[in-house]
């Protein structure tokens, strides 16, 4: 066996990468090939802001597999085709490929073992490349999923992780394979506050939290104001990271802090596993309440107000705020940003989803629909008709107001926890403040929702 083409898609790392590894193993030389999707273009998901993380992933992998005396191939265009056309080039007898969870992913490996069948070649897909835990490998007795948290977790947690591999130390890559020269992101115009990518800065930051942060993670997640969590959702969305070193080494930390934190790459798995089995939940409801949702037509003024940061709800319109400038988001605010659109606005959460993936850097589909499903209550919450009141949220993770006076400088001078409280700052300078005054009374989008939920 001489030549084998390692498909990069969600795994942009040379550490912990079993697909990479498997190739150099079993092939003289092989060809790291990334293709930037046309159909993923056309689909929306190219986003700005992802597209800019991306172009730092596929610079640094490229610089770390020169280090190692190869490099990047990227083409574009039709997946299935531009990896036929490599293998064909290169007379390539095997493709490696990571496991993915979409619906598109899966209709896409399809694809591609056909073709490369009809070319006499070998496709091997790997699990545990992109998750810690493949999605299948535990589901209960009755279903192929687990629908609710807390057993799945249970079951996880009880699972023997394959061992973490060390990067290459040498990559040799056929010469005269073409490619397209790699992106940068001086051309997109994005916010100068979007985090860095690559898997040296995803290396790094894994480092500074495990040294420094994952300790006070448990107390201070949901903190706003302090800013206490990871910040490495991006790199885990993109693969710069891998799921199964970072539940390694968090267990190797020890401590509440480390157990919480571990927990949340569990949800990342639970979401995994449940797309895999039900692909349509990424557009569909996954347990329906036979919502009639105000259609962002009907509601177009509050939409927009909504995603603008101008809600007046200062802690809804820091997070709306933080998503437009950072391409990111604290978790506890996505949580009250849907709440807020979904339960008091009565808005479709696949209106919110789809903003959220054309800004969070991190728009992972399986994260992101589920996440929003699981707040509007369509999807794996047990309590569908929770509400998250942004007022009292603000105050208990914002208690002295400094995430709002962050994000929405035209309350800089408010003091405390009055900056939550609407009402009080009905007594101020609306003019002067340039803040807008609440697009809905609480308590009237409570009842609309409720009798809502109520009617069938």
């Amino acid at each position: 066996m001489n030549v084998s083409v390692v498909l990069f898609t969600s795994d942009l790392r040379l550490h912990d990468h079993p697909a990479l590894r498997a190739a150099l193993d079993g092939s003289r030389q092989v060809v790291p090939l990334f293709v930037r999707d046309r159909a993923v273009d056309d689909a929306g998901f190219a986003a700005p802001n992802r597209l800019a993380f991306l172009a730092d992933c596929l610079r640094d992998l490229d610089a770390g597999l020169r280090e190692r005396g190869g490099r990047l191939v990227l083409r574009s265009g039709d997946v299935v085709e531009q990896v036929c056309k490599v293998a064909a080039e290169t007379d390539a007898d095997e493709v490696h490929l990571a496991a993915d969870v979409s619906g598109y992913a899966q209709r896409r490996e399809e694809r591609l073992r056909r073709a490369l069948e009809a070319q006499g070649v070998r496709l091997h897909v790997h699990d545990t490349v992109t998750t810690a835990v493949a999605p299948g490998a535990v589901t209960p007795a009755s279903s192929d999923h687990f629908a609710v948290f807390t057993p799945y977790f249970r079951h996880w947690s009880q699972q023997a992780l394959r061992d973490t591999l060390g990067a290459p130390r040498a990559v040799p890559v056929p010469d005269g394979v073409g490619s397209e020269e790699i992106p940068s992101r001086g051309s997109l115009g994005v916010s100068p506050l979007l985090a860095a990518g690559g898997e040296t800065e995803g290396r790094r930051r894994l480092t500074s939290w495990l040294r420094s942060g994952i300790a006070d993670y448990e107390g201070g997640r949901d903190d706003l104001g302090g800013d206490a969590t990871s910040r490495l959702s991006p790199h885990l969305h993109f693969g710069t990271l891998s799921a199964v070193e970072l539940v390694h080494r968090a267990r190797h930390a020890d401590g509440p802090g480390a157990e919480a934190f571990v927990r949340q790459l569990a949800w990342r798995d639970f979401h995994r596993q449940v797309l895999a089995a039900r692909p349509a939940a990424a557009t569909d409801d996954y347990r329906t309440k036979r919502d009639r949702w105000r259609s962002e037509r009907t509601a177009r003024d509050e939409v927009a107000a909504w995603r603008e940061g101008r809600t007046g709800y200062p802690v809804i319109d820091a997070g709306m705020r933080q998503l437009r400038d950072e391409g990111w988001m604290h978790n506890r605010c996505r949580l009250l940003t849907a709440s807020f659109l979904v339960k008091t606005l009565y808005i479709d959460w696949r209106v919110g989803a789809r903003h959220f993936l054309d800004l969070l850097v991190d728009g992972d589909v399986a994260n992101n629909q589920l996440n929003w499903q699981w707040m509007a209550g369509t999807g794996t919450d047990t309590r569908p008709n929770r509400v998250l009141n942004p007022v009292a949220q603000g105050r208990r993770h914002d208690p002295d107001g400094a995430y709002v006076r962050r994000w929405v400088p035209e309350l800089a001078d408010v003091a405390g926890q009055s900056v939550h409280e609407p009402w009080k700052l009905q007594g101020l300078d609306r003019a002067a403040l340039d803040y807008p005054e609440p697009i809905v009374d609480l308590a009237d989008g409570l009842a609309r929702f409720r009798q809502a939920r109520e009617r069938d």
